[in-house]
């Protein structure tokens, strides 16, 4: 109890059930100096994927993966500075919280690409190529419609995207499987 008192000024309490969180001065500090400074990073290492690119296939994933992460870290980081320092602007703020929003899930679909795109994965993988896009084009459709209103659908969606990718895994050759499920061992020496 001692230790919530002393770092309160921190964090506060949980929101509402359909309400927005409201973060502290701290955690609006923390929310936009580590999104800020990650921007840069991203830019120099989604260069430096498409410059290493040897094929279009290669330099089309790199360009999607680096755009989806460049797009993460620079509308969280405008979203966070604006709700942090122009919270009297509440319909730009709201704006730039449904755009961090929506990023979260083209993010999600963009960091798929490189796996889904340039490996053998078995036949289930071009039909997730597409549907982890569709997911993303409908959370964006939820985030216009319900924003802030059903969390758990929202977390629902959020986890779906994560997840429903690794079912490629059962569409994939035996030896592939088997060699997927075992390389935790030999990273282990066990």
């Amino acid at each position: 109890m001692r230790f919530q008192n002393r770092f309160q000024r921190f964090m506060n309490h949980r929101a509402p059930a359909n309400g927005r969180y409201k973060p502290t001065c701290y955690e609006h500090a923390a929310n936009c100096y580590t999104h800020a400074f990650l921007i840069v990073p991203a830019i120099v290492g989604s260069a430096l994927l498409h410059r290493l690119s040897d094929d279009c296939w290669e330099k089309i994933t790199a360009w999607i993966y680096g755009m989806g992460l460049c797009a993460l870290f620079i509308v969280s980081t405008v979203f966070h500075m604006v709700s942090w320092k122009k919270s009297h602007l509440r319909t730009v703020e709201q704006c730039f919280h449904m755009c961090d929003r929506m990023v979260i899930y083209f993010f999600i679909a963009a960091s798929y690409a490189p796996w889904l795109n340039l490996r053998e994965l078995g036949p289930l993988a071009s039909h997730m190529r597409w549907f982890i896009w569709l997911m993303a084009a409908g959370g964006t459709i939820y985030v216009f419609l319900y924003h802030e209103k059903y969390k758990l659908i929202e977390l629902f969606f959020y986890l779906t995207m994560g997840f429903s990718p690794a079912l490629v895994v059962t569409s994939m050759v035996r030896n592939g499987f088997i060699i997927l499920v075992t390389s935790p061992y030999f990273l282990l020496n066990l």
